[in-house]
């Protein structure tokens, strides 16, 4: 790992810390993060020809993560709402377009850009409201740590064990190595962590392990999904926003994916009780 890398994820662990226990501080850090994801992959859309609605698409990504944090909920299926009435705004701006040229694919590829960066990543703030007070937090704290510990074990199995090739048409510098790292780094720290889930729920550790390893999975299917669409876009990185992190996109690729997942999982184990 360089230099760079090192400060760079200091950096981010103390900014996280900061959000995570102050709730005006997480929305506006979740806004930021929110925000910058959106913009690098409407941004890398347009460098590949393709139409979108960039601003609107921010605008409309924005709304999602502080409706869920100010419970904004007019119907109760609000959020398919809300998908509905997306993607009519979109068909009603191209209407205002001369060019019908790919517009299928811009009006697409904006809504996927919305429900993909905004929508998965704001299960993270539904996570936290999950349970009251402090429980939220910690409940957080797990997914984060579960997840992202994945990818720094995946990182440093890689880096000194790597040999043969995950999927290199998608990311050629994944190794299987790597994978198995990952894999393992999620179980231990899910046991580890074990305390930061509800102890009424009676998890026993194997129950935990194998939340680990479940979580774990799906975060590295995430962030094996970044790299195929960054392979499309024919980047390395989504972005420079931090040196040796990458870009936004970059840094919370594995938690669009095991957020939900988790949250969907948690929500379905308290409604038993």
């Amino acid at each position: 790992m360089s230099k760079e890398r090192i400060l760079s994820a200091a950096l981010m662990i103390f900014l996280v810390c900061c959000a995570i226990f102050n709730r005006w501080a997480f929305i506006i850090f979740h806004l930021a993060l929110t925000i910058g994801g959106l913009y690098e992959f409407f941004y890398l859309t347009k460098k590949k020809g393709i139409p979108i609605y960039s601003y609107t698409g921010i605008v409309i990504g924005c709304f999602i993560p502080l409706s869920i944090f100010m419970r904004f909920e007019p119907t109760k299926g609000w959020e398919l709402l809300f998908i509905v009435l997306v993607l009519l705004t979109i068909f009603l701006m191209q209407f205002t377009r001369k060019d019908n040229d790919k517009a299928i694919i811009g009006i697409s590829t904006t809504l996927f850009g919305i429900i993909y960066v905004s929508w998965f990543f704001s299960f993270l703030i539904k996570i936290r409201y999950l349970l009251p007070g402090f429980e939220g937090v910690k409940l957080l704290s797990f997914i984060l740590l579960v997840t992202k510990s994945g990818d720094i074990g995946a990182l440093l199995f890689g880096s000194f064990f790597g040999k043969h090739l995950l999927l290199p048409r998608v990311s050629p510098n994944k190794t299987i190595e790597g994978c198995l790292g990952s894999f393992l780094v999620s179980v231990v720290v899910a046991i580890f962590v074990k305390d930061l889930l509800p102890v009424r729920l009676g998890f026993s550790v194997m129950h935990v392990a194998l939340m680990g390893a479940f979580f774990g999975i799906i975060g590295q299917l995430g962030d094996l999904s970044e790299s195929l669409i960054k392979r499309d876009f024919n980047v390395k990185d989504s972005g420079r926003v931090l040196p040796g992190l990458g870009g936004v996109l970059d840094m919370i690729d594995s938690l669009l994916f095991s957020a939900p997942a988790f949250y969907f999982y948690m929500s379905s184990v308290l409604k038993t009780l």
